[in-house]
């Protein structure tokens, strides 16, 4: 047994029992996600799904909005754990190669959970707004990794050359206020740096929604586009060896 796991507490059986039903009201509510909609998730139909009496899954989930966030959580969680593990196995002076590792998990990610991308990337969902204190580090977690390699970008003189227009002092205007946030503390980019790893982060998210949601209509060949897309976007802030 590791230390890790003689120091996790031992749940109780009332605890346990807990947890597990918790967990099968977020495993229907995604299936409901993926019939209905984030917008008409309802707890009474969960719960019904569920076989239980519609007041007593209020005892596990206060409310829709609450529920949203559990959801929202559980899925800036998985994909993290995707998009890390992808890269973490590739050597650390391989740049380009960690970027496509980011860009293959998050795609591979996508097609594997497309409800659970809409969730988190689609519409908002109406009279919900997400509590940031809850999702805020989940949702970054991804950035996490991206902003590592940025920084490691820069840091080995591999940052690609701004496009023409790209102006230090706009990007300054721009995203200089941002770069006083604990999340770049340790970093040595600048803002102009930072502006061409947003262009390729969102390159890359693009190409993923307009696959997920088929924004370009039926594609020959999705997996070619998609690598097609990939390379140009690493382009934005990778030098060519």
């Amino acid at each position: 047994m590791t230390t890790e796991e003689t120091a996790r507490p031992v749940l109780g059986k009332r605890a346990r029992q807990r947890q597990a039903i918790e967990s099968e009201i977020l495993r229907v509510a995604r299936e409901h996600l993926a019939t209905e909609g984030a917008a008409a998730l309802s707890l009474r139909a969960i719960a019904r799904d569920l076989g239980m009496v519609s007041s007593g899954i209020y005892r596990y989930v206060e409310s829709r909005d609450e529920l949203l966030t559990r959801l929202i959580v559980d899925a800036y969680t998985s994909l993290a754990e995707t998009v890390h593990d992808a890269h973490d196995q590739v050597e650390p002076a391989d740049l380009t190669g960690r970027w496509d590792a980011i860009g293959n998990g998050l795609r591979s990610w996508a097609i594997a959970h497309p409800h659970d991308f809409a969730l988190l990337y689609g519409s908002p969902v109406p009279d919900y707004t997400a509590p940031a204190d809850r999702t805020t580090q989940a949702g970054t977690a991804v950035l996490v990794v991206l902003l590592r390699l940025l920084d490691d970008v820069d840091r080995a003189g591999r940052l690609a050359s701004p496009p023409a227009g790209l102006e230090e002092s706009l990007a300054t205007a721009a995203l200089g206020p941002m770069l006083s946030d604990d999340f770049f503390a340790g970093t040595g980019i600048d803002a102009t740096a930072l502006a061409q790893g947003l262009a390729a982060w969102t390159l890359l998210l693009g190409a993923v929604t307009s696959e997920v949601f088929e924004q370009l209509g039926p594609l020959p060949d999705a997996e070619g586009l998609f690598a097609c897309l990939l390379v140009s976007a690493s382009g934005l802030f990778i030098d060519a060896d």
